[in-house]
């Protein structure tokens, strides 16, 4: 879901088949060596444990593991484990719109209230003046809803769920930051608003489209959308723990509806990596709409170049060239995940959120160590 999009996070606020028998033990040394230390610091730094699983230039898969993912047991990190995705949830609405964009069944640049009227309304806010592609692309100056719900400690919100006309209607008690189009603000109400706009024109859920279209055709058995209700995460996982200003307590089990399609999505490292490099390979959209989703603005905070398109953004790495993913940080879990032009895939997690400013920073550190290392 995530509550932001700092750029030192490299996005904000986040799977094929199950991962390869065994992490390839050939170029290891070069490989992983520098990221098991990155991951290191990331649990020296605060979270319990951090995993990353990469894919390299020469097709071999790593994972590289560090602290627990029990702090009650001690128990090892598990490779390649379910857990909550966050926002990169907002990858796979996007695609689904702009599938939907393909077929003829949307605008990319109509008003959001031609298919959903009256929806954005109130305050000032008016979903007349407001595209489709301002709501993917966070132009839409809408107030984002997750900062109504800031308000309340992770225990009053661990078991509360909400429908996503509810959520909208916090943001619709705001006027917007500015008029659409104008600006850039990272909002989850968009992807609030994106995912009725999926069931309005299916007449399903955005769960069953999401399988649909994209889980079941890749193959990614440990990738889904829960519905409210749905608290526990499927074996392995790792727990995830959050924080109330005091020590850190289990938050694995809690409904995740009050994320929906901005960030309720489970998956697992090795299905984030599968997917961004079919969408970014052009297994799932045709090419126009591939495009659009590229297209981007400037993000105009944190690293220089960081630019967000369609529901993916685009930052730069340390080594050179750049990255397309996201990123997603939800009570439990941070992760970031991507892929580069020349087939590396990475995705870190840490099951943590929020994590403290220095392990955000390292998590971020092996993140970009992971993708120059391979």
């Amino acid at each position: 879901m995530g509550k932001s999009l700092p750029a030192k996070k490299i996005v904000a606020t986040g799977t094929l088949v199950a991962l390869l028998a065994a992490p390839t033990a050939a170029p290891a040394l070069a490989t992983v060596s520098p990221v098991q230390r990155a991951l290191d610091v990331v649990v020296k730094d605060g979270a319990p444990g951090a995993e990353a699983v990469i894919r390299d230039r020469d097709g071999h898969t790593h994972v590289v593991r560090s602290g627990v993912g029990d702090l009650g047991t001690g128990r090892a990190f598990p490779a390649n484990g379910e857990f909550r995705a966050g926002s990169d949830t907002k990858s796979f609405v996007a695609t689904v719109v702009l599938q939907l964009v393909a077929a003829g069944q949307v605008e990319l640049d109509a008003p959001i209230g031609r298919y959903l009227p009256g929806v954005v309304s109130g305050n000032g806010n008016d979903g007349t003046k407001i595209t489709v592609r301002q709501l993917l692309q966070h132009t839409s100056g809408i107030y984002n809803y997750l900062l109504d719900l800031g308000k309340y400690s992770p225990e009053e919100i661990r078991h509360r769920g909400a429908e996503p006309a509810e959520l909208v209607a916090m943001a619709m008690a705001h006027p917007p930051l500015f008029a659409p189009g104008t600006q850039w603000s990272y909002s989850n109400t968009n992807y609030i608003i994106a995912g009725m706009l999926v069931e309005k024109i299916t007449h399903r859920s955005v769960a069953t489209e999401i399988a649909a279209r994209i889980t079941r055709p890749l193959g990614l058995r440990g990738t889904y959308l829960p519905g409210r209700g749905d608290e526990h995460l499927p074996a392995p996982h790792a727990n995830g723990y959050t924080t109330d200003g005091g020590p850190l307590f289990d938050f694995t089990d809690f409904d995740p509806s009050i994320a929906g399609a901005a960030g309720g999505l489970v998956s697992t490292p090795e299905d984030l990596n599968r997917f961004y490099a079919a969408l970014l390979g052009g297994r799932l959209l045709p090419p126009a709409q591939l495009a659009e989703m590229r297209r981007t603005v400037p993000v105009g905070i944190g690293l220089p170049g960081a630019a967000y398109g369609l529901g993916l953004a685009s930052v730069p790495l340390s080594c050179g060239g750049v990255f397309w993913g996201h990123g997603g940080n939800i009570n439990g879990f941070s992760t970031m995940s991507g892929v580069t032009a020349d087939g590396r895939r990475v995705t870190v997690v840490a099951n943590l959120d929020p994590l403290p400013d220095q392990a955000s920073d390292a998590l971020a550190a092996a993140f970009d160590t992971a993708f120059c290392a391979s």
